[in-house]
């Protein structure tokens, strides 16, 4: 397994965590610094650099506020490139929504593949309405969709709108998280989930409805039974450290997840 940090966990870092802002505050803010094409380049890249500085080789770029189709053009998307080529770090997704309509998933695709992103991690009302474009449009662009089980409050749910996977295409990105803000098993969603598991968004939150991130075991989420149970079922793919808190800058506490899961995942990993 391989793991990438997830952009979302520096949502609140230019709103600032004293007094927290909302969430639609904190991404509006984070979006207002990125878009600009005079300073994206520079940001982006600063932006990248943290990521490597923190450990990471592999990150989910997040849509809504780092590098977004509503307002990212092809200037954008090659200064993208030579920031990610630069520090030399690879983007495993990109995390977000990716629209409603044809016109918006079609840059949705174009943007991810245009960063040499190979999955669409998260959500589009498109394909309720429109699956068969969807589908074409992922197989096109040479990408996959998993689907984040934001409103799904179960794998049985995730499994009906997966349904026969559009050939290869369309799978899960399983947040551990959502699963346990619904009050349903993660490990047992793994099991469940274990054909269609593109991706994996770790993530720890507090009990309740709130869906409040928060580090590794201090919240409701198994964390260890969940990697566990993904390398039970034979995943390989990227497992996502995601921790979007709100209050407080998580980054020690990405720090200490990557050095846990790497541990975790070389003690539980068979010798040859």
């Amino acid at each position: 397994m391989r793991i990438a940090l997830h952009g979302s966990s520096f949502v609140a870092s230019q709103f600032g965590y004293i007094p927290p802002g909302s969430w639609e505050e904190c991404v509006n803010a984070l979006s207002a610094f990125y878009s600009p094409l005079v300073t994206f380049e520079a940001r982006f890249q600063g932006l990248i650099a943290r990521v490597r500085e923190l450990g990471f080789l592999r990150m989910d770029v997040w849509q809504p506020a780092e590098l977004n189709w509503q307002w990212a053009g092809p200037e954008h998307i090659a200064a993208a490139v030579r920031a990610l080529q630069h520090e030399g770090v690879s983007p495993t997704s990109l995390a977000g929504e990716f629209g409603e309509t044809r016109a918006e998933f079609e840059s949705a695709c174009a943007l991810s593949a245009g960063i040499g992103a190979p999955l669409l991690s998260g959500t589009t009302a498109l394909y309720h309405t429109d699956r068969a474009f969807v589908i074409e449009t992922l197989k096109r662009h040479g990408l996959r969709l998993a689907i984040e089980n934001e409103v799904e409050l179960t794998a049985g749910e995730m499994l009906e709108k997966i349904g026969d996977g559009g050939n290869g295409v369309i799978g899960t990105a399983l947040d551990t998280g959502w699963y346990a803000t619904h009050g349903y098993d993660p490990v047992q969603a793994i099991d469940e989930l274990r054909q269609f598991i593109f991706h994996v968004h770790l993530k720890d939150v507090l009990p309740g409805d709130a869906h409040i991130n928060c580090a590794y075991g201090k919240g409701s989420v198994p964390i260890e039974d969940c990697v566990k149970g993904l390398l039970k079922i034979g995943y390989d793919g990227v497992i996502s450290i995601e921790n979007h808190t709100l209050d407080h800058d998580p980054t020690e506490e990405l720090v200490q997840a990557r050095e846990w899961l790497e541990s975790l995942i070389k003690s539980n990993t068979p010798k040859n």
